[in-house]
């Protein structure tokens, strides 16, 4: 079984100094129950500890790449990252399924599909990094197989307080929804784009942003409140 663990750490151009730890993050409560034998632990605690440290990279990841975004948001977003459905794709794209260590019952009632097992699963082994390797190595890691994936996310976090205002205009039937870039400002290295809101014409809320989305969707928000929604 080691040497099983050993390979996929090579496929993360990870070194477990640990091993031990990399067990326990993919060991379920079913597999010790029915492995009362054997020397070790199941993931629950991993998972608790894995799920703190999450928090706080994809914290310190959010406010270093949005610098102009609010708590509120930053919260939002956080909250859609460090959550089931992502860390169950992150999970997938690792391959994590073919390591679990499951008990039988769990295997055949299709545990190992679970998503929240799945998502158990990847922040025990973000807990078992941490202990075996420090906060740097975890960082490292984020950066190399989550952090570029919260890009498509982003884009999609963006759309939230955009696709709120379209449902509202189109339900209460107010007309047309447009955006306009009403300035461009700074660097081509730190560049700030002005939106502003236009419903039937007539403006409504702006927001600025280092991109046209994050400009936009602050807007749409600002627009939001201003209907009191």
């Amino acid at each position: 079984m080691a040497g099983k663990f050993e390979v996929f750490t090579q496929s993360l151009q990870i070194r477990f100094q640990n091993l031990s730890l990399l067990k326990q993050a993919f060991t379920h409560a079913s597999y010790r129950n029915e492995h009362r034998g054997e020397n070790g632990q199941d993931n629950e605690r991993l998972e608790f500890l894995g799920d703190a440290v999450l928090e706080l990279l994809v914290s310190e990841y959010l406010f270093n790449r949005y610098p102009t975004l609010p708590e509120g948001e930053l919260t939002r977003m956080r909250a859609s990252i460090v959550c089931e459905p992502s860390l169950v794709k992150f999970a997938d794209k690792l391959q994590f399924t073919k390591y679990i260590r499951l008990g039988r019952g769990e295997e055949l009632s299709g545990g190992r599909r679970r998503p929240a097992l799945l998502a158990d699963v990847f922040e025990a082994f973000v807990g078992a990094l941490y202990l075996d390797q420090g906060l740097e190595a975890v960082r490292s890691f984020l950066q190399t197989h989550v952090f570029p994936e919260l890009e498509n996310v982003h884009g999609l976090l963006l759309s939230d307080f955009k696709t709120l205002l379209q449902e509202h205009v189109q339900r209460e039937n107010l007309g047309s929804l447009t955006y306009k870039i009403l300035e461009e400002r700074g660097p081509a290295h730190n560049r700030e784009f002005v939106s502003q809101v236009f419903i039937n014409d007539v403006p409504y809320g702006t927001g600025t942003g280092r991109s046209k989305k994050e400009a936009e969707q602050r807007a749409a928000n600002e627009t939001l409140t201003m209907l009191g929604r």
